[in-house]
């Protein structure tokens, strides 16, 4: 198992091939088949993915099992905040401890540059999401519904988890 920053062209497609088949066996009992294929083209296609990374300042990290990614994030730092745009796992590997560890990460990376907090959108019926987000300290602040095209919207709770910062990392030596 390697934990690697998405980066390279073959980094970004390998993500991309990741994200499709998550969302096709996550989001099958709480989307369509045509929204989960818009937003797939929309928000986690190579182009979209490349383009997040140098317009946008997305960071992505990937965890692959050999060649194969097996789950994935991608943030951003949004003034005082970290925004937790995409956590994802494939289901043979879910309850294996990889979210825990990408949240982990994105947390650290939240204290070394001082934010305050990390936020993130999850579907209002994603429940298992919504119950593993609870168990890791975050609250539901908002809700919102956007119009993402194509006659699609996107349901959210908007979750919050406040980022205490490491005083080992910040104390001067």
């Amino acid at each position: 198992m390697e934990w690697k920053q998405c980066i390279t062209d073959k980094d970004i497609k390998a993500l991309a091939s990741c994200a499709e088949i998550v969302w096709n066996e996550h989001y099958s009992s709480i989307l369509s088949q045509a929204q989960i294929d818009y937003m797939v083209e929309r928000f986690q296609s190579y182009e979209a993915i490349k383009n997040s990374i140098e317009k946008d300042h997305y960071i992505y990290y990937m965890l692959r099992n050999d060649e194969n990614v097996i789950a994935y994030c991608g943030f951003q730092v949004q003034k005082k905040r970290l925004f937790l745009s995409k956590l994802y796992v494939q289901k043979p590997w879910r309850g294996c401890g990889y979210a825990s560890t990408l949240l982990t990460k994105m947390t650290n990376y939240a204290q070394k540059h001082h934010l305050e907090a990390i936020y993130l959108t999850c579907n209002r019926y994603n429940r298992g999401s919504l119950e593993f987000y609870h168990r890791k300290g975050f609250e539901i602040i908002d809700s919102a519904d956007n119009d993402i095209g194509h006659g699609f919207v996107m349901e959210d709770y908007i979750l919050q988890k406040a980022v205490t910062l490491d005083t080992q990392s910040t104390s001067s030596h």
